[in-house]
């Protein structure tokens, strides 16, 4: 491995904390955007029969808020339902868009890293096309072919290393900006219901 970033040259130091930032964002973002996490399964059923017994004081709303996303998102609008449908759509929405900001937190980093990478990979390449130019003479060609060989496999060693950082982390993040997308759309379908239930447009 040392050998590998000794032959890339001084630039393969930032390309290797940028794959290890990328790591350490993608593993964190699997773990936070499970499904349990985001809408957990005992919420919604938890909700409606809260609604049917008349239980939901400010206490089990605080309490519902504080259990996941999801909860945040419905708290926010259990907590203003008695202002009307407009007033607590607006709760939602409100709350719903800073819930999907949350969502997507370090994925601008992953992004940034999977269209920054190229770049130093390139800049890798160039340091090495320089160094390989700087070896020829004009009286005597190469002065020494070990340096040449040198220059070269930093030019293909830093190139390689940017493209192997730049596509996964490309490939994550536009999967996780899918999956935060997916999971808006059903915790909207969750909000819509929760509104048509407490007003009495629809039965659960």
């Amino acid at each position: 491995m040392f050998e590998i970033i000794r032959a890339g040259g001084w630039v393969m130091w930032p390309i290797l904390l940028c794959s290890m930032l990328a790591m350490a964002i993608i593993i964190e973002r699997f773990w936070a955007l499970r499904t349990g996490v985001i809408m957990p399964a005992h919420l919604i059923p938890e909700i409606w029969k809260l609604h049917r017994e008349d239980a939901l004081d400010e206490a089990r709303i605080r309490q519902i808020g504080l259990d996941s996303p999801l909860g945040a998102i419905l708290a926010a609008g259990l907590g203003n339902h008695r202002f009307g449908r407009e007033i607590m759509k607006e709760s939602l929405e409100q709350a719903g868009r800073s819930v999907i900001h949350d969502l997507g937190r370090y994925l601008d980093t992953l992004g940034t890293i999977a269209s920054v990478s190229p770049y130093l990979g390139l800049l890798g390449s160039v340091l090495g096309m320089i160094k390989v130019f700087s070896l020829f003479s004009v009286e005597n060609g190469i002065t020494n072919p070990a340096h040449l060989a040198g220059g070269i496999s930093e030019i293909l060693v830093a190139t390689a290393s940017g493209l192997a950082l730049a596509i996964p982390s490309l490939m994550f993040y536009r999967y996780f900006r899918a999956r935060i997308d997916s999971l808006s759309i059903r915790m909207e379908v969750e909000c819509l219901r929760l509104v048509e239930l407490i007003h009495g447009e629809r039965a659960e």
